[in-house]
C-alpha cells in the first residue's frame, strides 16, 4: 500500500461513517427505507453510466451487456449488492447509526476469510488468523453491549452483520472473476448500482413506499444527495478502482476506520448513546484488522 491509496482509504472511511447518518436522516425527513435504497441506486447508476460514456464512449456500455465478457458475474455481484441494502437500510430503522456502522464495517472480516478460502495466494498466515479472532471477540463485545444497555436490536445488528457478509461477498467475487478483474472501477460500479435499482424499487414498490416521497423533506433530499452522489458516485468510484489495484484483504482491512466516524458522527449529530463496551470492542476490531495486514 502506498502513501496514495492509504490517504485515498482515510478519506473514504470519513465519508462513509457518515453515511449512516445520512440513512437515518433521510428517514425521519420522510424518505422510507426501500425507497431511498432505490432512488440512490437508480440515480447514482445514471451519473456512473453518463461518466462511463464522457469517458470511454458508448462501446464501453455496450460492452458491459456482452455475455462473453462479465455479464454474468456482473450480474450476480448486482443480486448481492441489492441482498446487502435491502438489510441494511430496514436494520438502520431498528438500530443506532453507530452500531450499525460498527457491524456494516465488520465486512473485512468476512473478506480475509473468503480470500483464504477461495483467492489463491492470499491465504492467512497465523498472525493473520489471530487478528480474525481477535476482531470477532470485538463484535461479540459489541453485541453484548447491546443487549445488556439498550439502543440497538438483535435483529437490526444482525441484519448489519449479514450486510457485512454480502459486501464481503462482493469483494471477493470480484476478485475471483477474470472478467469481472478485467471491468474498470466504473463498470463494476454500474453493474451493481444498474442492476440493484430494479430490485430495490420493486421491494420498495411492494411494500408500499413509493407514495411517500412527495412529503420528504429538504433534510432528506440532502441526505440522499449525500448518499447518492459523494457515496454511491465518487466514493464507490474509488473503491473499485482500489480493489482490482491492491490485494482486496489489506484494501478492505483499512475500512475498520470507518466506525471511529461512524461513532462519533452519531453521537455529535444524532446523539446517540456510546459506552465503553461499543469503543472496546472498536479496539479490539481494529486491532484484529491491523493484524490482517
Amino acid at each position: 500500500m502506498d502513501a496514495r491509496a492509504i490517504s485515498l482509504l482515510v478519506l473514504l472511511c470519513a465519508l462513509w461513517g457518515l453515511q449512516q447518518v445520512a440513512i437515518k436522516q433521510a428517514f425521519a425527513g420522510g424518505l422510507s427505507p426501500f425507497l431511498q435504497a432505490g432512488l440512490r441506486s437508480a440515480l447514482a447508476a445514471l451519473l456512473v453510466a453518463v461518466w462511463i460514456g464522457l469517458r470511454e464512449g458508448r462501446g464501453a456500455l455496450r460492452r458491459l451487456l456482452d455475455p462473453a465478457l462479465a455479464l454474468w458475474p456482473g450480474l450476480a455481484i448486482a443480486a448481492i449488492f441489492a441482498a446487502e441494502f435491502l438489510l441494511l437500510y430496514p436494520a438502520l430503522r431498528l438500530t443506532t447509526a453507530s452500531r450499525g456502522v460498527l457491524f456494516l464495517y465488520t465486512a473485512p472480516f468476512f473478506t480475509a476469510l473468503g480470500a483464504h478460502l477461495f483467492i489463491p495466494g492470499e491465504r492467512l498466515r497465523p498472525r493473520q488468523a489471530a487478528g480474525l479472532a481477535i476482531a470477532f471477540l470485538g463484535v461479540a463485545l459489541a453485541f453484548a453491549q447491546g443487549l445488556a444497555e439498550g439502543g440497538g436490536s438483535v435483529l437490526g445488528d444482525a441484519m448489519c452483520v449479514l450486510a457485512a457478509l454480502g459486501w464481503a461477498a462482493n469483494t471477493i467475487t470480484v476478485r475471483v472473476s477474470p472478467g469481472l478483474r478485467a471491468t474498470p472501477a466504473s463498470g463494476l460500479l454500474l453493474y451493481q448500482l444498474g442492476g440493484s435499482a430494479p430490485v430495490l424499487l420493486i421491494a420498495a414498490g411492494f411494500v408500499g413506499d413509493l407514495g411517500h416521497f412527495p412529503n420528504a423533506t429538504a433534510i432528506a433530499w440532502a441526505a440522499l444527495f449525500y448518499q447518492t452522489v459523494i457515496v454511491a458516485f465518487a466514493s464507490y468510484l474509488v473503491w473499485f478502482w482500489l480493489i482490482t489495484v491492491y490485494p482486496a484483504t489489506v484494501v478492505s482491512g483499512f475500512t475498520f476506520l470507518t466506525p471511529v466516524f461512524g461513532i462519533f458522527a452519531g453521537a455529535l449529530l444524532l446523539g446517540e448513546p456510546t459506552a465503553w463496551p461499543l469503543f472496546a470492542g472498536l479496539g479490539a476490531i481494529a486491532i484484529g484488522m491491523r493484524l490482517l495486514r
